[in-house]
């Protein structure tokens, strides 16, 4: 009897260790994740890429015993941290001054992206419901996991925020950026005038033209979500995964955007930030017991 007493509380006394080793798992697995962020889209993936290769065969030198290879990796290795500071130095600063940003803050408290990109989906749905009114033609995508980097090359760079009074003036026939496409990144309109490739799929209406033929064709190689607003009738549609929705009314293209952009996200964020507030209060509940 004495020994199952001893061995729950022996249970007890590890518990708040197991809590504090979780939280601690998982804020160096959150400060990874958004560090592979910055980098994400930048030179500096390679490098990285090739830091790790580089730490990989380090190891199996050692492994299989070849001691003079294994001694010159180390050496570069040593002389390489240096080397790796200035490398990264950009991507470095970028990404302290993240963590020193309001945007960190609003993330832990798990509103900051949800917010963003819900004002953003609400100022697209006014400006299509405006400029189908008006038939000014307009080609809007949302980038989602798939990065459109290379579709920045050729546009001009906004990173503004996302208001009807922007759409409306970036696609007015007669603007200078009207012709080409607006791509939104975590609910900023980052770049306009860009070029998408064209859809090969024969099978598509004859009456749809060249906005409608990039709106799918961006859809079939990536997962952005790209919504059209027709320049001949006002049209509204949206394309996504290839397949073009037509004829929307405001109502239906925001049910649309809030399902594919910001539902499926808030449940993961709400969830996350469920489990680790559920942690410390595991946490602080054991701490404080007698």
């Amino acid at each position: 009897m004495e020994a199952l007493k001893t061995f729950f509380q022996s249970i007890a006394y590890s518990i708040p260790n197991i809590v504090t080793d979780g939280i601690d798992i998982l804020v160096v697995a959150f400060l990874i994740y958004k560090l592979i962020g910055v980098l994400r889209g930048s030179a500096a993936i390679r490098v990285a890429l090739g830091v790790l290769l580089l730490l990989l065969t380090t190891w199996l030198t050692e492994e299989l015993r070849l001691n003079s290879l294994n001694y010159i990796l180390d050496r570069v290795l040593e002389l390489g941290l240096v080397a790796l500071v200035i490398v990264f130095q950009p991507e470095l600063r970028r990404f302290l001054q993240h963590m020193g940003s309001r945007k960190l803050v609003d993330l832990l408290q798990g509103r900051s992206k949800r917010s963003i990109t819900e004002a953003a989906v609400e100022n697209v749905v006014n400006a299509a419901e405006i400029l189908s009114r008006e038939k000014v033609g307009a080609l809007i995508v949302f980038e989602r996991e798939t990065r459109l980097d290379e579709y920045f090359k050729y546009g001009t760079t906004l990173d503004a925020l996302v208001s009807v009074q922007l759409l409306r003036s970036l696609f007015f026939p007669k603007a200078a950026l009207h012709d080409g496409a607006v791509i939104i990144r975590q609910g900023r309109a980052a770049v306009a005038a860009c070029v998408l490739p064209l859809t090969e799929n024969t099978h598509l209406s004859s009456d749809l033209g060249t906005r409608h033929r990039a709106g799918i064709g961006i859809s079939e190689v990536s997962d952005a979500l790209v919504v059209i607003v027709s320049e001949e009738t006002g049209t509204i549609s949206v394309a996504v995964g290839g397949m073009l929705k037509r004829h929307l009314s405001p109502q239906m293209l925001s049910r649309i955007l809030n399902k594919e952009l910001i539902n499926d996200d808030s449940e993961n964020n709400n969830e996350l930030m469920l489990k680790i507030k559920n942690l410390l209060n595991l946490g602080r509940d054991r701490n404080e017991e007698p």
